[in-house]
Order: structure tokens, then C-alpha cells, then sequence
């Protein structure tokens, strides 16, 4: 099922069940937002896993990529690569990443170690 809609700039494309949303101005900056914040949702799911004793660091990475970067990159074949696209990318996993081994501010370190 496909169907398309138009408001002035903005047009959403629905595919099997998927939202995609191209900005003729910003190309797939739109896009990129949505599945952040469905990524975000999709690690916040996933609360128990992160604060769990249980499991190792190795563990928790792996179900980090499985689950949460799969929803990220999601329709990442059709974004225009830019830098401001593929640092958003990288912020946001990092953030998550820095969460899931409980890195904290006073205890940082650089990006290339993480």
C-alpha cells in the first residue's frame, strides 16, 4: 500500500506501514529525527536489559546493535550521507552506548576509545 500526500514543502510517503517523510529542503533530515526518536523509544524499552547485573557489557552491546540500531538505520539506504546527518547518528548512539556502560560525565572519555 503506497499513498502520498503534499503540504507545501513537506511530503509523506507511507510504505508498508513505515512512515518515510522526505523535506524538499533538507532532503531526509526529517526522516533522520523520526527514526532517532523511534530508536530512543526502542532503547528506553529496553531499561531493564541496560541496568541489569545479570548481563555482561558484551551482552548488553549486542542487544543494543540487534534492537536499537536496526530501528536507527531503518530506511538509511534512502538518506542523503551528510556530515550533519551522520553526526546526529553518531551522538545519539553514543549516547547510548556511554548510558549502557555507565560512563559519566566526570569519568569521560574520548569518542575513539567508546
Amino acid at each position: 500500500m503506497k499513498t502520498s500526500t503534499s503540504e507545501g514543502r513537506r511530503r509523506t510517503v507511507w510504505k508498508q506501514h513505515q512512515q518515510h517523510i522526505f523535506d524538499e529542503q533538507c532532503g531526509s533530515d526529517a526522516d533522520v529525527k523520526a527514526r532517532i526518536g523511534k530508536a530512543r523509544a526502542a532503547y528506553l524499552q529496553l531499561r531493564n536489559i541496560w541496568n541489569s547485573k545479570q548481563l555482561s557489557t558484551n551482552t548488553k552491546v549486542r542487544i543494543f546493535n540487534t534492537n536499537v540500531k536496526t530501528v536507527l538505520l531503518y530506511g538509511a539506504e534512502t538518506w542523503r550521507t551528510t556530515k550533519a546527518i551522520i553526526q546526529k547518528m553518531q551522538v545519539f548512539i553514543n549516547s547510548c552506548l556511554r548510558k549502557i556502560l555507565q560512563i559519566r560525565w566526570p569519568d569521560t572519555i574520548s569518542n575513539d576509545v567508546l
